[in-house]
């Protein structure tokens, strides 16, 4: 699986590059904070593989990094080559880019 830092990822925000992002928190999770993206809950992400891009860099996050990990290797073994977790999710979003972000 491959990841990709908090760090990193905000240098893609930052250079404007071309890629897609994919929430897989809840949706009440949403309600504490969020970093943007299309909002497909865990559950939900094998049936909306038509909403993930198989040509641009797939970003996927949650909390922690382990739920968006497990996506990662799911969409892996449907054949994705182009996705990316955010290692350490939302949270270490938080501790490494933007400390306005409610951590929980």
């Amino acid at each position: 699986m491959k990841e990709i830092t908090a760090l990193e990822f905000k240098k893609l925000k930052d250079t404007n590059s071309d890629f897609q992002l994919i929430d897989v928190r809840e949706e009440h999770e949403l309600e504490i904070c969020e970093i943007g993206g299309i909002h497909i809950p865990m559950g939900e992400v094998m049936d909306n593989l038509d909403k993930i891009s198989k040509t641009k860099q797939v970003v996927i996050h949650c909390r922690s990094g382990a739920r968006s990990g497990a996506i990662c290797q799911a969409l892996e073994a449907q054949g994705y080559t182009n996705v990316y977790n955010l290692k350490g999710g939302i949270i270490a979003y938080a501790d490494d880019v933007d400390d306005t972000i409610t951590k929980y």
